[in-house]
């Protein structure tokens, strides 16, 4: 290059300088507050002022780092008045809400800004000045209650246990215990005892049969909970978590991913947008290069902190633009406020932050209240599964009420039937025909599992298991009863209590779905309607015997008549010997004859007595005074005893043809005769205990009344008593059970319509695991491949009665 050129450039260059004047950068200095074991809220709140600084040519951001103790209020508000006097224009942290009272309380005093990152409920206007200088971009307390209220309903939880670690739990769950009413289940609420050891808390749990847990703590005590909560076997298939941390899908699950535990919780940030990929690839190589950070393991209080420097950052050039911003030092000794903090305050409260100086929010939009709170944001419903978490649905704090789930009705069914293939179920029943008989024996054959039993229930499961493809074993509950509730020792029996033991996942019989069962575990939709009926006997006409004339009379009268005949006779006889007008002339053209005849030999006699009782009278009559005297004591005798025999006659003819006495339930709630019963601890006897219609309400006090019992122990025992007590017991019980032993036994009949109406379903427990819906057993009831009531001479009545048509 010549010397002309190189003056060439001497004189441009001093000319530009000359025609420019010297750039000035403004210092903006901001404070931040660390605990040493979060390096990582460090790292991402020096990115964010680095990379600030990086692509504004107008501001600097001068950061001042101090470490504080977590638990030491005293030397934390001494550190926070040293770093004040170099003159700070914000204060960002601490990351511990446990020293943030005395850095929150100096803030406000000197209005200085302060960005908190944790839950507070504390938060509130400051008051020593008109506006509060400190902000809060964790989600508003009370809505992320409303949050946690709201899952819990979509979830459909009627019963829990709450088990929170300090007394701020309770203040995060109030609108979860405030969906409580009077009436529901308990709901029992236990505080973590102090230590690590709470395998004596969660042993009471599982003895107390509850199968859905809240589990309010820090993230870092979240594992070894439910590692310890698997040491009791409360993480099997059955149970249900949902951990309100907002950090809980940054935990590694490994140790206890192979239980089968449902584990619902929340998060603010979502690892899988590029905004959060970004940053941590950005975080990893400019400050801890080999740490491996991963998008899924960034805290929610980490991208908090990146948010508020692009928060602040943001505001802080758009109010500068219009008027200068010049933060001056302070002292805590002399606390006169700072000249900037209530309007840099002012203008945050009222700012939208989309887009800020750092790009899009890694948190969302953010919106703050008029007291530094946040208070619009979204939230991410995630559940754990094999492969890590998975969001399921998203909450929007202007619709609080209301969760939008990502997962069809379609898909989670198509999930469902993915997982019943996977599975053994254990179904559990109770003996009782139709529904479950002990199968037939054939000769040099012997059954074995589920070939054991038969019935429409074993149909049932079947057809079910075929189309939806899993198996199931097949077993008898050990009382075999239904499920009845007993209030005195608040204890379950029978199918019901087998079903909260865990002992079986579904209970199917002819099990009635009642609400006081429904609160207890849960029902499909019903495979079965039906409703309550009387069963009774038929009266039954007596084959013609061949002295049946002889039933209007008792045995003794018969005895007497025939010993009065005999003494009648024998008395004419006497009689008549003695009495002279009986004897006659045998030849009345001899007016002197030598002897005389008399006719009333012993024939004669029987012959008289005979003919009158048969009420046809005699060809010879008594001509005697005292003959006749006695003849007609005999007749009125006979008079009598023929219009007695008549009349019981005719009420013995009359009764042997009438039908059933009773034609509903009104007729056997005002008689006392026909004695009526149904199973004991069944939903047909708490039908009647719990109803308030007076006619039900007066045979349930009529059945407890009686004595001895009409409560049989099963449907069984029920048709044996009332085919051998004469038509002197009815049994009330389902109209299926009825039409089947009506087609099984012509002496039965049902007697009036159904008093209720109720269905049948299969059960299990609460909350259901992957389990079989009612789509498919109904499917199997319109295909009638799913039963075949008639088994087993389930025709024998119909047969007979076309037979004799």
């Amino acid at each position: 290059m010549t010397l002309l050129h190189r003056l060439y450039l001497i004189f441009s260059t001093v000319a530009v300088i000359s025609n420019n004047p010297v750039h000035t950068i403004k210092i903006v200095k901001i404070g931040a507050l660390f605990d040493n074991e979060y390096s990582e809220a460090e790292i991402a709140f020096r990115f964010a002022v680095n990379r600030f600084n990086m692509f504004n040519k107008d501001y600097t951001l001068k950061p001042e780092v101090r470490y504080v103790p977590e638990t030491d209020g005293f030397k934390t508000g001494q550190i926070v008045c040293e770093m004040v006097e170099s003159g700070l224009s914000a204060i960002f942290g601490p990351v511990s809400s446990k020293t943030n009272d005395i850095v929150q309380s100096i803030a406000e005093t000197l209005e200085i800004p302060q960005f908190q990152t944790f839950w507070n409920h504390k938060l509130q206007k400051s008051a020593t000045s008109t506006e509060s200088t400190a902000f809060n971009l964790f989600p508003d307390p009370k809505l992320y209650s409303m949050a946690l209220a709201t899952l819990l309903k979509e979830m459909r939880w009627k019963s829990y246990t709450i088990v929170y670690e300090s007394d701020e739990g309770l203040v995060r769950l109030q609108d979860i215990l405030k969906l409580h009413r009077s009436d529901d289940v308990p709901v029992r609420v236990r505080k973590l005892t102090p230590g690590n050891d709470h395998r004596t808390l969660l042993k009471e749990i599982k003895a107390s049969s509850e199968l859905q847990i809240i589990l309010d703590c820090e993230a870092g005590h979240i594992l070894d909970i439910l590692q310890q909560a698997q040491e009791v076997n409360l993480m099997d298939e059955y149970y249900s978590y949902i951990l309100t941390s907002l950090d809980a899908h940054t935990l590694d699950f490994h140790s206890v991913r192979t239980t089968q535990a449902n584990i619902t919780t929340l998060r603010l940030i979502d690892p899988n947008t590029k905004y959060i990929r970004n940053a941590v690839r950005d975080w990893e190589q400019g400050y801890k290069r080999g740490s491996h950070l991963r998008p899924e393991k960034v805290l929610t209080r980490t991208a908090l902190l990146y948010d508020a420097v692009n928060f602040f950052s943001t505001v802080y050039k758009e109010l500068d633009a219009t008027e200068s911003i010049h933060a001056s030092p302070l002292s805590c000794s002399n606390p006169l406020p700072s000249q900037h903090g209530i309007r840099l305050s002012s203008y945050l409260k009222l700012s939208l932050l989309h887009n800020g100086t750092l790009a899009i929010p890694l948190s969302g939009p953010i919106v703050l209240d008029s007291s530094g709170r946040r208070k619009s944001f979204d939230l991410q419903i995630v559940e754990l599964s094999g492969d890590g978490v998975r969001k399921t649905g998203t909450w929007n704090s202007d619709r609080p009420h209301l969760i939008n789930f990502t997962f069809t009705q379609q898909e989670r069914q198509l999930e469902i039937v993915q997982q019943l293939s996977q599975k053994v179920f254990r179904v559990t029943s109770r003996l009782g025909a139709p529904y479950v008989m002990w199968r037939q024996p054939k000769t040099g054959k012997r059954f074995h599992g589920n070939d054991r039993f038969e019935g429409h229930s074993m149909d049932l499961i079947a057809g079910i298991a075929e189309i939806l493809n899993f198996t199931y074993k097949f077993e008898l509950v050990p009382d075999n009863n239904y499920g009845s509730y007993n209030p005195k020792t608040n204890e379950w029996n029978g199918l019901i209590r087998h079903l909260l033991d865990r002992k079986a996942d579904l209970a199917l019989c002819d099990l009635t779905i009642t609400y006081e069962r429904r609160r207890a575990v849960d029902f499909t939709m019903p495979f079965m309607t039906l409703g309550i009926t009387i069963l009774y006997s038929k009266a039954v006409k007596p084959p013609p015997e061949l002295f049946s004339f002889m039933q209007p009379l008792s045995f003794d009268i018969w005895l007497y008549m025939a010993t009065a005949y005999l003494g009648i006779s024998i008395i004419i006889f006497v009689t008549a010997r003695l009495a002279p007008g009986d004897w006659e002339n045998p030849h009345p053209c001899n007016e002197n004859p030598e002897e005389l005849e008399n006719i009333w030999d012993i024939k004669n006699c029987l012959w008289l007595t005979l003919g009158s009782l048969m009420a046809q009278g005699c060809d010879i009559l008594p001509k005697g005074i005292s003959t006749r005297m006695v003849a007609g004591m005999w007749w009125f005798f006979s008079l009598i005893m023929c219009a007695s025999y008549t009349a019981n006659l005719a009420a013995f003819l009359t009764m042997e043809r009438m039908g059933p006495t009773i034609e509903n339930a009104e007729d056997l709630a005002k008689q006392t005769k026909i004695k009526y019963g149904s199973v004991l601890g069944g939903a047909t006897g708490s039908f009647f205990r719990d109803s308030n219609f007076s006619t039900y309400q007066r045979m349930w006090t009529q059945m407890e009344a009686s004595e001895p019992s009409v409560f049989e122990k099963t449907n069984k025992e029920g048709v044996k008593r009332v085919k051998t007590s004469k038509r002197l017991y009815a049994f009330l019980m389902e109209s299926s059970s009825i039409e089947y032993e009506m087609e099984r036994d012509c002496e039965l009949m049902q007697v009036g319509g159904w008093l209720d109406s109720k269905g049948y379903g299969i059960a299990m427990p609460i909350p259901p695991t992957a389990r079989p819906s009612a789509e498919p057993s109904l499917r199997c009831r319109r295909m009638g491949s799913c039963t075949n009531s008639r088994r087993n001479g389930g025709e024998k009545c119909t047969v007979e009665e076309n037979a004799r048509l």
